[in-house]
């Protein structure tokens, strides 16, 4: 689809964010958000799929190299601890980034 402008990643990012304070709460990362794991339905409500790399419970101190290279936070890259809710963050800006 291309850029869809501010407007549109307003609404979107409001999602994301939604969304991802609701996993955080449940103490639930996804370590892998990219575009290709977020499905929209056709009242563009957002679904966020793919939880093969998501962890439970234990998320601030977390070693394992995982995610997608482009969406990924540097502290994963360098091989230091990391807090997953951080890197699930610093992927949606990404995201929002890509589609603004």
């Amino acid at each position: 689809m291309g850029a869809m402008g501010e407007d549109a990643g307003r609404f979107f990012m409001s999602q994301l964010v939604a969304s991802l304070d609701y996993m955080h709460n449940l103490r639930c990362v996804h370590r892998d958000l990219k575009l290709e794991n977020i499905l929209v339905d056709d009242q563009l409500n957002l679904k966020i799929a793919d939880f093969g790399f998501a962890c439970y419970k234990s998320i601030d101190q977390l070693k394992s190299y995982r995610g997608t290279m482009t969406y990924m936070a540097p502290e994963i890259k360098e091989g230091k601890t990391y807090d997953g809710t951080q890197v699930d963050l610093f992927s949606i800006g990404v995201i929002i980034f890509i589609i603004v």
